[in-house]
């Protein structure tokens, strides 16, 4: 189960950088985005998902981590949503839905 709960934080840390690394897009430029602190934290929190991913396949197989990753899409339309006001309309609500049934399904298998 602690192999799990490490999946799970890897997920949420993968979309904190993911998050972090959209407001720094923000920057005037590309340079500017890449020296942003926000960049830079974002790159730091990738980091950190990539190892705790890398302990949740000392007992996860990767045929049922990997999937469970899709997850992150369902986090990262909804944080685009509410804190970029990206649209969100039923077709993405829809592709939510069968996302998370396909990772349910495969989390129980």
């Amino acid at each position: 189960m602690a192999y799990w709960a490490v999946l799970a934080v890897a997920i949420a840390t993968s979309m904190g950088g993911q998050t972090l690394l959209k407001a720094g897009a923000a920057a005037p430029n590309f340079v500017a985005q890449l020296l942003d602190i926000r960049t830079m934290a974002g790159l730091v929190l990738y980091g950190g998902a990539a190892i705790l991913y890398i302990v949740a396949l000392r007992r996860i197989p990767m045929s049922v981590a990997l999937p469970c990753t899709a997850v992150s899409y369902v986090a990262a339309m909804l944080i685009g949503h509410f804190a970029f006001e990206e649209p969100l309309g039923p077709m993405h609500l829809g592709a939510a839905a069968l996302i998370c049934a396909g990772v349910v399904l495969l989390a129980v298998a």
